[in-house]
């Protein structure tokens, strides 16, 4: 039995290595810009799956950049009416479809207020892209699933590979282009092992810390969203900060102890939840012995994320037909969500 959502999901690494060929000469013409003319502030505008990837985006920038990167919440600009000071601000839109009121409206106005304005957009026709000055469409191509999936993984890769050619960071450069085999490689991951204990759950945590979170984040909504689970992430310090104190006897825990200066402080945590009797899924590295699932890496320690999600939607569907639900068609959701 398969799904859209599982089809396409499989689709993400051949979608990745066409969106990076397709965009590679806009990346080095944007990158160049930025380069010439850095912005003094950087916000992000996105919803749901996108947000959670303008979330992957700003960390990875801030950590190559040293600019801060804020999530700009929209109603400032759609229902205050905020004057906001867009000079030398780059504002960078996420979305899937482009037609959400409340992500077009602000790229439209930051823009007449100076701004570069720059849409990561999987409809290249959309009013999003005609909003922007800059367009890096994510050629995912037809996602007929409402859960986003290779979507989603598009926009990962989109976001690192403008950081890479605006940074010139060698070691991203090389990652990306060796990323879609590692997708590949995620792709084949067998994560089934979970889906019955899942399937019994009403609630969860998924934790993860740093260049990570985004991916918790996109984790917990897909939980919801084609499973009917309520599902939360954390990071793995905020958990440290009160939501521990839910976790008791056969609570369920997804912890991604990616590599990277977070992974030690997440193996640790997920050792000491297991000792209050939770039900903890570690999904680590080969080289972690304590893991319950395995993560494929790539060449560059901050693409790791990328492939975590690939091998993590095959299981979310999963659960989703396991809980009697169709993973395609989420109850009272549609595929554009249009928001003000």
């Amino acid at each position: 039995m398969t799904s859209l959502m599982l089809e396409e999901t499989l689709a993400a690494p051949d979608a990745v290595r066409t969106m990076l060929a397709a965009n590679l000469a806009a990346n080095q013409a944007l990158a160049a810009r930025l380069r010439a003319t850095p912005p003094a502030s950087i916000v992000t505008i996105a919803r749901g799956s996108s947000d959670h990837a303008a979330a992957y985006l700003a960390y990875l920038m801030t950590v190559r950049t040293g600019r801060l990167v804020t999530s700009l919440p929209m109603s400032l600009v759609t229902l205050y009416r905020a004057p906001l000071e867009a000079h030398r601000m780059l504002a960078i839109a996420v979305s899937q479809s482009g037609r959400s009121p409340d992500v077009v409206e602000p790229v439209r106005v930051l823009r007449q207020g100076g701004a570069a304005t720059l849409a990561l957009v999987n409809d290249a026709a959309s009013p999003l892209a005609e909003a922007a000055e800059w367009v890096l469409p994510l050629h995912a191509g037809a996602e007929l699933s409402v859960a986003a999936t290779k979507s989603f993984i598009c926009s990962l890769a989109a976001a690192a590979a403008l950081t890479a050619h605006w940074t010139q960071s060698e070691d991203l450069l090389q990652g990306l282009q060796t990323l879609p085999e590692a997708l590949e490689a995620a792709r084949a991951l067998d994560w089934s092992a979970p889906v019955q204990a899942l399937a019994g759950s009403e609630r969860l945590m998924v934790v993860a810390r740093g260049v990570g979170l985004a991916i918790a984040e996109e984790a917990a909504l897909k939980f919801k969203e084609t499973c009917g689970i309520q599902a939360e992430a954390f990071s793995a310090a905020e958990m440290r900060h009160g939501p521990q104190a839910l976790v008791e006897s056969g609570y369920p825990l997804i912890a991604f102890a990616l590599r990277g200066p977070a992974q030690a402080e997440i193996v640790k945590l997920a050792a000491e939840m297991r000792g209050r009797g939770a039900q903890v899924i570690l999904a680590a590295p080969a080289d972690v012995p304590e893991r319950d699932l395995t993560l494929a890496t790539t060449g560059s320690e901050e693409l790791d994320p990328i492939t975590a999600i690939q091998s993590f939607y095959p299981l979310a569907e999963a659960v989703s037909r396991a809980r009697g639900f169709s993973p395609d068609h989420p109850r009272r959701l549609s595929k554009v969500t249009m928001t003000r």
